[in-house]
């Protein structure tokens, strides 16, 4: 019995802890907790445990499981239970009633230890955990039978970091994640698959809050909303393993022809409805068979918020845009294709990414993922800000980003954009805007070997995956391997042959006899790297009108001017790449607001355009010639390219015998050429496979049919034929034994 003028010694024990909790509580609810963990939870050794529990504005608090009470810290949200270890369950459940008086229950997440392993935070640290969007990010878990989501960010310099959403009625108090070095996590019982949530960042130095998205985040709020969403782990049983064998074949001697698309105003559901990823895969893969094309690239599908950034404005490297549809969804959609016989390459975005504040700029209140220095970390035109290379979590973030399309989601190559902004320290800068770097050049040496480290973490993860660069300048060796000095991508676009035939072809035909140099230089380069001939979207947009409206003369010489045009491209060195709409001639620049004019379709050159194009494709598929040696000199050879005069040239696809050689002829010019002679390498009669001015694609209908050579020598070669050549018109002959092998 205690003396009634002495102090019951339990009572003064109560009040030294107490006291020493003071301040705990009082960090607790001011949010500024560096170490939550270490306060709340089961804690104590041998047989006596003390639970504390912080519950802003609850009314009280229980062990569910014992049905007795905690006691509540005077003046706090603070409770805390004691008791003998023996009576608590593996995992105990708290009650509680809220401020408006609700009823809740639920496990306590402080009752769970850190869950990532340190081996996991070492490699994440070195840059060189390539799965790290499997350990960071929100992930739905089971542990001792609890179901929960694991939340993990990197976020080094933050004075705190909370996890807020819809399992605790967005309270910042509620889940102050655990420091595990420059990660912060925490285990949420009842967060589950399909709830929002983000990170609430108490910055270092400033005490800022910043409410910002997950970096690792597989799905987010739509637009305008922004938001992550916590998504189920799905293993997704694939059935393209047919096609995932075959993309491991030599692709250097493969035709590839892309169809690049932009996914929001390709078609729609009516006026302003995206069409689902399910739907995409019926209309859009149907029409892409159906013209020959090879592979889609598609425009960013990354998350975005702002529609006019056309997906370059990425905030979600690791979501497919919700426009759409889901990650499953998505999955389905490639599935599909690959099932069609169709390749899908996604347009990656690993040069900027936007400053929303919600997003990755100042990400934990400092130049976390983006170069401190604004003479490197700023894209000034763009708007936007450069990852910075040098730190190893950012370049593991976008390895990690790579590896998550290309695993998770058998995407079958990367165009890679904005290479060259990348590369060099002075890319839209003025002199004295930058510094050079430690060996007195312009090169970006961090971005240099990052894009190095990628194509070889690639070719030898994932074989046959394509990687095509966006490189507009002259930078050496881009699709050479890094042990040769190159950066290891697979392909480069030929800027240069785009800029030269839009203007060559962009003159009145009675001026280009003063420029055929546009024509044939070119070829002084094209072998030098692994090219790709492109006309993207980048030349139908911002003023530049569609390519049809690029052509000289009347309606109809515009249309014949296109046509030879797409005759050019399929029959020139390099892979083919074409931007949605031109494939039928387009009459407007591309509006991301606002679908194509499927309408065009009803009027007869348009289709031409379209049957063009299907047959090109054909040909290009079946003639070896045209797409098995485009990498290497001597699959081509000039036949005659000293025509300036009439604006003629005629060129040899060599095929590996003569005998399957194609030979192509193109009058540049306005004036029908006939009888004209041309050079051949065998005798026998050859057979047009194309020619642009056939009426089934809007022509005039000046064709040549089952034409004989003879042992005439012209052009260098032993034999020739003659043949009608109307205006603006581009022909391809093969021999009539190839023909018929074909």
């Amino acid at each position: 019995m205690t003396h009634p003028d002495r102090e019951d010694p339990f009572q003064d024990t109560v009040r030294l802890a107490d006291a020493a909790l003071v301040d705990d509580a009082a960090l607790l609810g001011a949010g500024c907790h560096p170490d939550p963990g270490a306060v709340l939870g089961r804690h104590g050794d041998g047989e006596q445990i003390r639970i504390r529990v912080f519950l802003p504005g609850a009314r009280g608090v229980r062990l569910a499981d014992l049905d007795q009470p905690l006691r509540r810290l005077p003046d706090t949200d603070l409770f805390e239970w004691r008791g003998l270890a023996e009576k608590l369950p593996p995992r105990y459940r708290l009650s509680w009633t809220d401020a408006e008086g609700r009823e809740r229950c639920g496990y306590d997440p402080y009752d769970f230890g850190p869950q990532l392993s340190l081996y996991d935070l070492h490699l994440f640290n070195e840059g060189r955990h390539l799965h790290a969007y499997r350990v960071l990010g929100a992930h739905p878990r089971l542990i001792d039978g609890v179901a929960g989501t694991l939340f993990a960010v990197w976020a080094p310099n933050a004075a705190r970091v909370s996890v807020v959403g819809d399992f605790n009625d967005w309270n910042s108090l509620r889940h102050p994640l655990r420091r595990r070095g420059t990660v912060w996590e925490l285990f949420v019982p009842g967060a589950a698959a399909g709830m929002g949530y983000r990170f609430e960042i108490l910055t270092g130095e400033r005490g800022d809050r910043l409410l910002k998205i997950d970096p690792y985040g597989q799905c987010f709020e739509r637009r305008p909303a922004t938001a992550s969403i916590i998504v189920e782990p799905t293993a997704y049983v694939w059935s393209d393993v047919t096609w995932m064998a075959r993309r491991r074949q030599n692709w250097p001697q493969a035709p590839l022809a892309v169809y690049e698309v932009h996914l929001g105003s390709w078609q729609r559901q009516g006026v302003d409805a995206y069409l689902s990823y399910e739907e995409l895969a019926r209309r859009l893969i149907a029409y892409v068979v159906a013209q020959g094309f090879t592979h889609i690239e598609l425009m960013p599908i990354t998350e975005h918020p702002l529609d006019a950034s056309w997906g370059y404005q990425t905030t979600g490297y690791f979501a497919p845009t919700r426009r759409h549809g889901v990650l499953a969804d998505f999955r389905r959609f490639v599935d599909y294709c690959h099932q069609a016989g169709v390749g899908v390459i996604l347009d990656w975005v690993p040069g900027h990414f936007p400053k929303d504040t919600h997003a990755l700029a100042q990400f934990d209140g400092t130049h976390l993922y983006e170069y401190a220095d604004p003479a490197r970390g700023e894209h000034r035109s763009w708007g936007t800000l450069v990852f910075d290379y040098g730190r190893n979590q950012v370049r593991n973030f976008l390895l990690a980003s790579v590896c998550f399309w290309l695993e998770e989601c058998h995407l079958d190559g990367l165009r890679v954009d904005a290479v060259s902004s990348m590369l060099y320290l002075d890319y839209s800068r003025e002199s004295g805007e930058w510094a050079p770097n430690q060996l007195g050049g312009n090169g970006n040496l961090e971005a240099i070997a990052f894009l190095r480290e990628l194509n070889e973490i690639v070719h030898r993860r994932y074989p046959g995956v394509l990687m095509i660069a966006e490189e507009s300048t002259a930078w050496p060796l881009v699709t050479r391997p890094s042990w040769m000095g190159g950066l290891g991508f697979g392909m480069k676009w030929n800027m240069g042959w785009m800029h030269d035939t839009l203007e060559y072809l962009g003159l009145d035909p009675a001026l280009r006899r003063h420029h055929h140099e546009l024509l044939t230089f070119g070829l002084l380069y094209a072998f030098s790297e692994n090219f790709i001939l492109a006309l993207s979207h980048d030349e139908v947009v911002h003023g530049k009108g569609s390519l049809l409206s690029k052509m000289p003369g009347d309606r109809g010489q515009r249309f014949a001017n296109l046509r030879l045009l797409y005759v050019y491209m399929w029959t020139y060195p390099g892979k083919k790449f074409l931007f949605m709409g031109n494939e039928f001639a387009q009459e407007r620049e591309w509006d991301h607001a606002a679908v194509l004019d499927w309408d065009l379709l009803a009027k007869p050159e348009h289709r031409g355009i379209q049957a063009l194009i299907r047959d090109l494709n054909g040909c290009y598929r079946n003639l070896a010639s045209l797409h098995d040696r485009e990498f290497v000199r001597d699959g081509f050879e000039w036949l005659d390219h000293h025509e300036t005069a009439r604006s003629v040239v005629v060129y040899l696809r060599r095929g590996s015998t003569d005998s399957q050689s194609a030979v192509v002829v193109i009058n540049f010019s306005a004036i029908r050429r006939n009888g004209y002679r041309i050079g051949v390498p065998l005798p026998g009669f050859y057979r047009e496979v194309v020619n642009s001015d056939a009426r089934c694609y809007g022509g005039g209908g000046t064709i040549n049919e089952g034409v004989r050579a003879t042992s005439i020598l012209h052009m260098g070669q032993p034999c020739s034929l003659v043949i009608d050549l109307a205006p603006l018109t581009g022909i391809v002959l093969v021999s009539q034994d190839l023909e018929n092998d074909e």
